[in-house]
């Protein structure tokens, strides 16, 4: 399964790589990551549809994770990739909105990686 991993902080790559490790090793996960919103839209348009699972922190320079959501969403035809929106600020109204936009799941950070590869592996199944 091929993973998008969409954050502004440059050690997320590292973060997840460490975490999944096994799971990368075993050709089970597969991840790629982008630094902005703008960034991930790229890759899907050179990629056609390759991630099936896009992970987005929603407050990034640019682009907000919110809105790359939307894009996501609106401009997918062909089934549009599961979408886990990821927030170091789990308030009420970025949930309300992330779900409003069709949102897939909602994280808080710190990521809890046990819990969230749980979910993987329920979208994997």
């Amino acid at each position: 399964m091929k993973i998008l991993v969409v954050d502004d902080e440059t050690d997320v790559k590292t973060l997840f790589e460490q975490r999944f490790r096994r799971e990368i090793k075993n050709g089970e996960m597969d991840f790629a990551f982008a630094n902005s919103g703008e960034e991930a839209l790229d890759y899907m348009k050179t990629h056609n549809h390759e991630a099936v699972l896009i992970l987005s922190d929603i407050n990034m320079p640019g682009m907000s994770g919110l809105q790359l959501l939307q894009h996501i969403k609106q401009k997918y035809e062909a089934p549009p990739p599961v979408v886990m929106m990821i927030t170091a600020y789990g308030d009420d109204e970025n949930y309300q909105q992330a779900m409003k936009l069709g949102a897939d799941d909602f994280l808080t950070k710190p990521v809890d990686f046990t819990a969230l590869k749980e979910k993987l592996k329920t979208i994997t199944a």
